[in-house]
């Protein structure tokens, strides 16, 4: 079982930063969608989406952004970590098999709150900026380590 651990907001500083990758597939598109519930052809049929700008599916928006997410939800702050508010921008569009790169950087720490701002970049394979914004988060105050749950296998039939 995997563990995680923390940085409460005391042990953040502004500079820091965490970095994690995904490699897209087609799963991940499906998933989104049924969670979602955003069906866009663009994102699930292939034959439709050959004939748009893209020349093929594109991952969600926030797919994306839910990849941001889950650095800050896991790495940055981590464990206990309270979503505020987040701002993003798409600047290129994500393909199936894309391996992009989150860069979480610590931009801001509220002074008497536990409030911290951090820069969030999304890159693919190529070194191309995918998508930026900045995300607004509470900390945890206390330091922990827990054990991540184990998700369920989940499969899709064909």
């Amino acid at each position: 079982m995997e563990t995680i651990t923390n940085r409460p907001f005391n042990d953040i500083t502004v500079g820091d930063t965490c970095q994690r990758k995904h490699t897209v597939t087609r799963q991940d598109l499906i998933l989104f969608a049924s969670v979602s519930g955003d069906h866009n052809p663009v994102h699930l049929d292939a034959e439709y989406a050959a004939t748009t700008p893209f020349n093929g599916q594109i991952a969600h928006g926030m797919f994306t952004g839910a990849l941001i997410s889950a650095a800050l939800a896991m790495d940055l702050p981590g464990p206990g970590t309270v979503y505020l508010g987040q701002t993003l921008s798409f600047r290129k569009p994500v393909m199936i098999g894309d391996e992009l790169t989150v860069v979480l950087t610590v931009s801001s720490k509220h002074d008497s709150k536990p409030v911290v701002t951090l820069e969030c970049n999304v890159s693919n394979q190529h070194g191309k900026v995918v998508a930026t914004g900045e995300a607004t988060v509470m900390a945890p105050t206390e330091k922990m380590t827990i054990s991540a749950p184990e998700l369920p296998a989940i499969r899709i039939g064909d």
